[in-house]
C-alpha cells in the first residue's frame, strides 16, 4: 500500500501555502502531516495539564462554538485561563486551513475544540466506541448527508510522548470491502429513528451506508488484523489534518491532544467526486442523498 501520509515541513501557519497535490491527497483520503508546526503552550497552561482537569462525568474537554467551555474541572481562574487557550487552539487552526485551502473560505461551519488530556489506551469501550480499531467516521445520531468531517490535531504532550496512529487502504477500496456485507437502507426505519429523536433529522441512505462501514471496519478482527495499513507516530509538538469521515485511521495510544473539527458543506469539496458521497454514489448507481426527504 503506498504511504497515506504527506509530510510538508513549514514551521509555522504563515510559510503554509495552497499546494494542488497537497489538496488533492487530502481529498483522497491522505493524512497531511506538519512535524515541525506544533501549538505553544505557557509555563502555567502546561502546568494544567493533567488527566484530573478533565470532568470525569465528560469524555473531552471541549469549547463549542458559541465559547463555551465544557468537561473542565477547575476554579473560575482555571475555566478562563483554559478558555483562552482552546480559543487560541481554534484560532490557529482556522488559520492553517484558510492558507492550505482558500478555496474553502465560506463553506465551513464551526463545531467543537476539544482538549484531550486522557490516555487513549486506558479507555474502556464496547467495540463500536473503541476507536482503537480502524474505522471512517460517521455520526449515529447525527445524519450529514454528505457533509464533510475535516479535522486539525495537534500533540501537546509536556513530556514528549507520541500519538500513535494506524492509518488504512484507500477510502474506496474500504467501500468495495465492506458495502456488499451492508444491510440494505430502510426509508420507514429511518422516518421511526427521527420520530423518535433517536436521530436528529432524517437519516439517509448515504448516512446509513457510513454507519455500516464504520460498523463494518469495527467488527471484522480479521480485517483489523490484516488489512494493509501503516503505523505513524505523531510526536508532541505536530500537527495534522485529516478528513475524519475519509482517512481509514484508528488511535492506538497516546494523550495530552487537541483537536478542531470543521465541517465542509456538501460538495464544497475541490474535486467532489473523490468524496465519500461521490465514490459511494458511484459505486451504488443512484443518488443517496436527496430522494428519502420527498418520501
Amino acid at each position: 500500500m503506498a504511504s497515506q501520509i504527506i509530510r510538508i515541513p513549514a514551521a509555522g501557519v504563515a510559510e503554509l501555502h495552497e499546494d494542488p497535490a497537497w489538496t488533492a491527497g487530502l481529498e483522497a483520503g491522505k493524512v497531511l502531516y506538519f512535524p515541525n508546526l506544533g501549538f505553544a503552550l505557557s509555563d502555567a497552561e502546561q502546568a494544567l495539564l493533567h488527566p484530573e482537569m478533565r470532568d470525569p462525568k465528560s469524555r473531552n474537554i471541549s469549547l463549542d462554538a458559541q465559547g463555551r467551555l465544557k468537561g473542565l474541572a477547575g476554579d473560575a481562574a482555571t475555566q478562563a485561563t483554559v478558555t483562552a487557550w482552546i480559543q487560541r487552539f481554534r484560532t490557529q487552526s482556522q488559520a492553517l486551513i484558510a492558507r492550505l485551502l482558500p478555496g474553502y473560505e465560506g463553506k465551513l461551519r464551526m463545531a467543537p475544540t476539544s482538549l484531550r488530556p486522557s490516555e487513549v489506551e486506558s479507555r474502556v469501550q464496547s467495540w463500536r466506541a473503541d476507536d482503537r480499531r480502524l474505522h471512517v467516521d460517521a455520526f449515529p445520531s447525527r445524519p450529514n448527508r454528505g457533509e464533510r468531517i475535516l479535522r486539525v490535531f495537534t500533540n501537546i504532550h509536556p513530556a514528549g510522548g507520541d500519538r500513535v496512529w494506524r492509518v488504512g487502504e484507500p477510502f474506496e477500496t474500504v467501500a468495495r470491502t465492506f458495502l456488499p456485507k451492508a444491510k440494505p437502507y430502510s426509508l420507514w426505519q429511518a422516518k421511526a429513528l427521527a420520530a423518535l429523536h433517536v436521530t436528529k433529522s432524517l437519516r439517509s441512505e448515504y448516512d446509513h451506508l457510513m454507519l455500516q462501514l464504520h460498523d463494518g471496519m469495527k467488527r471484522d478482527l480479521d480485517y483489523q488484523r490484516n488489512a494493509p495499513q501503516q503505523t505513524v507516530n505523531f510526536p508532541a509538538g505536530s500537527t495534522w489534518v485529516c478528513f475524519s469521515d475519509q482517512t481509514s485511521h484508528a488511535a492506538m495510544s497516546g494523550q495530552y491532544m487537541m483537536e478542531q473539527t470543521l465541517f465542509l458543506q456538501t460538495g464544497g469539496e475541490y474535486d467532489p467526486a473523490a468524496s465519500p458521497l461521490g465514490i459511494l454514489t458511484r459505486l451504488k448507481g443512484r443518488p443517496l442523498v436527496g430522494a428519502e426527504a420527498a418520501a
